[in-house]
């Protein structure tokens, strides 16, 4: 893919006109069409300019193949938490979101049973490829849990296991282990294995 398709294709994939691209980077709409048809290159001020405005590197922009972890789709996430001061283990299926390395997540089902978990959404940042780092909040009106992740994926991209830190409904702060899966078994799971497979606390 050439330098132009990549303009046009990520420009239409944000939902920006070639107007609105034109004023975020400072250049004329006349030159936007341009670039996209192919007909003129950027200078590198300009292409440094586009790619910060479209949200992705310079070699992206230029047609180089990279590798980037798609995650949207379905998953489940398990939470290691307490309730009446015994430790339990929530999993619940939730709808994932990627538009290039902005995550939003938010929950599709309250858990196997309507007391394993409060629906909720987040959103997320994915660092190179392999850390997941964000915020959660509850959706549901009466609760008031909230706090942040920090996840560790795994190389292939199809499980994660990291940390929440978050404040409980009685305004206390907790914190404990998050796994994400494409299956529920397999959620829980990554919750279960021996705490020497939790990634390192320093």
């Amino acid at each position: 893919m050439d330098m132009s398709q990549v303009l046009r294709g990520r420009r239409r994939e944000l939902g920006l006109s070639q107007t609105q691209l034109a004023q975020a980077t400072g250049v004329h709409m006349r030159q936007i069409r341009r670039y996209e048809a192919g007909e003129q290159q950027p200078l590198f001020p300009v292409a440094v300019a586009i790619a910060k405005a479209l949200d992705i590197s310079l070699a992206e922009l230029a047609g180089m193949p990279t590798h980037r972890i798609n995650l949207t789709g379905d998953w489940w996430a398990s939470w290691q938490t307490s309730k009446d001061h015994q430790q339990v283990i929530t999993a619940q299926e939730i709808r994932i979101d990627q538009q290039v390395e902005l995550i939003h997540a938010v929950t599709t089902t309250r858990g196997t049973s309507a007391e394993d978990g409060h629906m909720w959404s987040g959103e997320l940042r994915l660092w190179d490829n392999e850390i997941l780092t964000g915020w959660y909040t509850a959706a549901d009106g009466s609760v008031r849990s909230k706090g942040t992740v920090y996840i560790v994926l795994h190389a292939h991209g199809d499980s994660a296991l990291g940390r929440w830190v978050g404040l409980s409904d009685d305004r206390q702060i907790m914190t404990g282990r998050v796994g994400l899966a494409k299956s529920e078994d397999d959620a829980r799971g990554i919750i279960d294995q021996p705490k020497a497979n939790e990634p390192n606390q320093g």
